[in-house]
This record gives C-alpha cells, structure tokens and sequence, in this order.
C-alpha cells in the first residue's frame, strides 16, 4: 500500500516514510495487513489535520494535551508540514528471540533492494536515501529498527513507536546503532514511547544503552497507551511530523 499526497504542484517530489503495521495486521493476512495504516491507523485523517492546524485534543483522542499539545501546534506554525509519500508493506508475524536479526536481515534486503527501488520509479518520490525514512509501530517497531540498523546507507531517518522489545535486547540493539552509525553518520535515530506504553521499560533501556555508547538519538514519552488509539492520534501524528522535518533537514543527526 502507498499513500502519495495529492495537494502538491505537479511536479512536486516528496521523502518516503517506510511505515510498518503493528502484530494485529500481521495476523489478518497481507491484503489486509497492508492497509493498517490506512484503514486501521487513520493515516489520511492524521496527514489532513496535519496540513491544516492547529491540532486538538480531539485529533489527539485526550492522549496529549496542554503544553505538549501546545508545541506541536507552535511547531506547525514555524515549520508547516509539507507531506511524504508513505509505503506501507506487509510484515509478516516474524523477528521473534533468536530468529529477529536473521528474519531482519531479510527484510531490510527486501525493502532497499525491491520495495525501495520500484516506489523510486513509479511514484514522485524525491528517490535519495537522506529523503527516506523508516518507522513503525509496536512489531512494525521493532522491524523498523531492524530495517534501518541493517541498512543504515539507504536512509536518512529511522524512528521506531512503542516498539516491541525486551530489556535483553537494548546492549544488541546499541550495538547495531553503533555500527549503523559508523556507516552513516547523518543517520538520524528517535524513539517514541508512551506513559503506558508495554515497552516503555525496554525503550527507555535501549536509550540508556545508546546514551552510553554516545550515540545521538531522540527518545519521546508522551501519553497515551499501547493501542489502536494511541496509533490513530498521538503515535501516526508523532511519525508523521518527525519524517516529515528530519528527511527535509540536512542538519546533524539528533534533536
């Protein structure tokens, strides 16, 4: 599934977001799974408050509210957001204990050498690799990560929300960030959680753990839970606007 803006100027050229579904997509088959953010997440309804704000605690579904409510809005006003082409593949239910580097692996081959390429040339894509992002959200986080440690040369931002991980994992994943960053050392790196989120723990262990290998990153925790709800205000809105600003910056990686 791709979502492409429709409210450019004809030759307009845009950044692409890879965005990956959570479990509950992959469970529902590809057809279907591929649509999660679409369909299941309010993704257009997400990109059309975003083109016209300020945003409100009702796009936020009363997750966010007051002053962090209030610096997205001041945030929209200094820096409109602009849109991104957005693919979304299917993500099958894998990247589980032992198998999750392995299955990564496979996957990041998959979306830079065959997904990348082809929405390069059928789409108005601006097709540089500091124009794409990779991201998801819970699995689809996890994936994320895997994708763009993997392959850290095709993109320019990877971003993960709520993403599934144990707080074994954050010393191997530090140590892929690592070496990531050694390949690509605009690559820019967020982390998003929430309040009640599952994986706030584990977030928060990843971050220390990159904290400790001085690797810039951002790390978010907003409200909200670990839900359909959270990815239809809070978590789309944050992927969104994050892409949006870091696949357009030629500034260092971070904040």
């Amino acid at each position: 599934m791709v979502a492409i803006p429709t409210d450019g100027a004809p030759d307009a050229r845009w950044p692409v977001l890879v965005a990956f579904h959570g479990r509950g997509e992959s469970l529902r088959g590809a057809k279907r799974g591929a649509r999660g953010w679409i369909d299941d997440y309010s993704l257009p309804t997400s990109t059309r408050r975003l083109a016209a704000p300020p945003l409100t605690a009702s796009d936020m579904l009363g997750m966010v509210t007051g002053e962090h409510l209030a610096e997205l809005n001041a945030g929209l006003s200094a820096t409109p957001f602009r849109g991104l082409i957005v693919v979304c593949p299917f993500l099958p239910d894998v990247l589980r204990g032992g198998r999750g580097e392995a299955d990564g692996k496979q996957l990041a081959r998959f979306v830079v050498e065959d997904v990348l390429p082809r929405v390069y040339r059928e789409t108005p894509a601006i097709g540089t690799a500091v124009s794409t992002g990779v991201d998801g959200v819970s699995l689809g986080g996890r994936a994320a990560l895997f994708v763009g440690l993997e392959r850290p040369e095709a993109f320019g931002a990877v971003g993960a929300l709520q993403p599934a991980l144990d707080n074994d994992e954050a010393v191997r994943f530090a140590e892929l960030a690592q070496e990531a960053r050694a390949k690509n050392p605009t690559l820019a790196l967020r982390l998003l959680t929430s309040d009640e989120d599952y994986f706030l723990e584990p977030t928060n262990e990843l971050s220390r753990a990159l904290i400790a290998r001085n690797i810039v990153h951002r790390l978010d925790v907003v409200s909200g839970t670990h839900s359909y709800e959270f990815n239809r205000g809070p978590g789309g809105y944050e992927m969104l606007l994050f892409h949006d600003r870091a696949l357009r910056s030629t500034a260092a990686p971070g904040p």
